[in-house]
């Protein structure tokens, strides 16, 4: 490698120097892809426009938390392109398994579960899915319902929209 008298790197080679093997930026870049996944998984399931204030803030603190644990301090366009493409890689790989792979889809995305059925709330899910009334009223009124006795099924669904289907009347 070239170096100015003083150690320094000329600034056109000093963008592409790494301070760490392209390796151990794939190793992080799993690494932390991976925790963030099951950590994300296990907090349950919500739209990006459904996120509350503080869930927006959570990501970005947790985005900036984890930058120095993927790039070693390392802010070389070369270790940037190797986590970028780990992560996009990573991301892709994952789509293609869960396409792919039932098991896989349910183990990664989850499973729609049932919020109500035929008019009874299901509390007990309600409270393990952190889904309060109010957010269920809501996703009823839109619609257009006014009851939860007007719901033959609500669901919610593995990309944390609530999907509503209401009772049919029966014809006399």
């Amino acid at each position: 490698m070239i170096a100015l008298l003083d150690g320094r790197l000329p600034v056109g080679l000093s963008l592409w120097h790494m301070a760490q093997p392209w390796w151990e930026f794939v190793l992080r870049g799993v690494l932390i892809y991976g925790f963030l996944l099951v950590a994300f998984r296990l907090t349950g399931k919500r739209q990006v426009g459904q996120l509350a204030p503080f869930d927006l803030v959570l990501l970005l603190v947790v985005s900036n938390a984890v930058q120095n644990s993927m790039n070693a301090g390392d802010n070389s366009v070369s270790a940037g392109l190797i986590l970028v493409t780990t992560l996009v890689g990573l991301n892709a790989g994952l789509g293609w398994l869960s396409f792919r792979s039932k098991k896989a889809e349910s183990l990664l995305e989850g499973v729609p579960v049932i919020l109500i059925h035929n008019g009874k709330v299901m509390e007990p899910v309600l409270k393990t899915e952190h889904i309060t009334r109010h957010e269920l009223l809501s996703a009823l009124r839109q619609e257009g319902l006014s009851e939860t006795s007007q719901v033959h099924l609500a669901l919610l669904e593995t990309n944390g929209h609530i999907t509503v289907i209401p009772r049919v009347e029966a014809k006399s």
